[in-house]
């Protein structure tokens, strides 16, 4: 439901309302008051009822809580077993085979395949090409379509083979996977990886031909940064104006908050700034840590400042990412060497720890106490796009007055692909937004 509700021309000013958001996990609305061609409110309000993840955790033991962590996304399932695995294993003090590290982010590759490949062609290129869905790309770019769809498919299955099934996976656990795969399992997915990445590749060459809106802007960025590896399950949290933390430290730096129109909380720096989390945090952050194959991609791009500057080449972002995963992906199965045990042993102890790894869309923080009879006291789970939510904002408030004066489909069309730019825990719906734009006399 879209409506617009002007307060006369005597004030100057118009309210567009958008009742309900589609494109994004669960029920959400977007507000904007413009007053003499500026933006003076925008709001993102998510009124899906809280689904408390964090009190069912509570009462369980650390390998249930990954079981359950895992219902929070269909999309990065394993984003948040990874996030929460690995913050129990720094409290308990647990060494895991480097094998088992090597397929967790082998794991994490699978996920970013899938998603990516996802968002690209089918929820993100539409807008470029001027197509309302992928049903309609797909009636004139069949092959556009079909690319996506098998490099998903190549992306679900690596989740799959590595977690009993592509979505919500089973196997793992504290200290490693209740099974890991013996060499030759790996190696039948070869063949699909390898055409993963020259699909990939191919669609750095797709992305650079796009055209986007002119909108720049400087925004915080924020990512994990590791010595030696482009950033999935550890490292350092940094940002691109100096900030440098450990990695369990996310709540010395930023907090969350409630604010008036979203049962959502939002998260901003201890100093109130908004910031940005995923591809576009990671690629500017870590391009020096990119397999070659994607850092050569990224320059053959061009658009380096542009993915920094620019929300819309968020999809470039991706694009550069899906060479990264299918190229790691492809080293990590050559190399590969099956464990002597699937899991280290451990024990509880009480005691408190974080965790953060690169979900698709981001950052994605967990924090835990767990009580002297090994069960979790207290959770906090900060999803990327809760982070994220600000930013979104700060970038409508930008860039809507830029657009208020176009045609109503083409403005639609410019905020329908400035919220999807960002990823925003996708829904399968067909339009985003239906945005009326209606004059104040009236």
């Amino acid at each position: 439901m879209t409506h617009g509700l002007p307060h006369g021309p005597e004030s100057g000013e118009r309210h567009f309302d958008v009742g309900q958001l589609t494109r994004v996990e669960g029920e959400g609305s977007l507000t904007l008051r413009v007053r003499d061609g500026a933006v003076i409110e925008a709001h993102l309000g998510i009124f899906e009822a809280p689904r408390y993840f964090e009190r069912l955790v509570v009462g369980r033991t650390p390998d249930e809580v990954i079981d359950i962590v895992a219902r929070i996304c269909g999309i990065c399932p394993v984003a948040y077993q990874m996030s929460a695995v690995h913050a129990f294993e720094t409290l308990f003090e647990v060494q895991i085979d480097p094998a088992v590290r090597a397929l967790r982010r082998l794991f994490y590759c699978g996920e970013w395949i899938e998603s990516h490949a996802l968002h690209v062609y089918l929820l993100h290129a539409p807008d470029f090409l001027g197509y309302p869905s992928a049903i309609e790309l797909a009636r004139d770019q069949r092959e556009v379509v079909e690319r996506a769809l098998a490099m998903k498919r190549t992306g679900n299955a690596l989740v799959a083979k590595l977690g009993a099934r592509p979505i919500h996976p089973l196997t793992v656990r504290v200290g490693g996977f209740s099974r890991v795969p013996a060499r030759d399992e790996l190696l039948a997915l070869q063949p699909a990886l390898h055409a993963a990445l020259l699909t990939a590749q191919s669609t750095v060459d797709f992305v650079g031909s796009l055209s986007a809106p002119g909108f720049e802007r400087e925004p915080k960025l924020v990512a994990l940064r590791h010595p030696g590896e482009y950033p999935m399950n550890d490292g350092r949290i940094v940002s691109n104006d100096g900030l440098d933390i450990a990695i369990d430290a996310w709540r010395d730096a930023f907090a969350e908050d409630q604010v008036a129109w979203s049962n959502a909380l939002q998260a901003r720096t201890t100093a109130g700034e908004v910031y940005l989390l995923g591809p576009a945090a990671r690629v500017t952050l870590n391009a020096d840590r990119l397999h070659p194959l994607a850092a050569a991609a990224l320059t053959r791009l061009g658009k380096q400042a542009l993915i920094r500057r620019n929300p819309y080449w968020s999809i470039a972002a991706r694009a550069v990412e899906l060479v990264h995963a299918t190229a790691e992906a492809i080293e990590i199965i050559d190399a590969y060497q099956r464990p002597d045990r699937a899991f280290t042993p451990w024990q509880p102890r009480a005691g408190e720890a974080g965790w953060a790894t690169e979900a698709p869309r981001g950052l994605l923080f967990h924090h835990y106490e767990i009580d002297d009879r090994g069960l979790v006291a207290s959770a906090q789970i900060v999803p990327p796009t809760s982070q994220n939510q600000a930013a979104i904002e700060a970038d409508l408030t930008s860039f809507a007055p830029s657009v208020l004066g176009l045609p109503h489909a083409e403005a639609t069309l410019r905020l329908e692909q400035l919220i999807r730019s960002y990823d925003p825990c996708i829904s399968c719906a067909t339009h985003f937004l239906d945005l009326r734009i209606e004059p104040a006399d009236r």
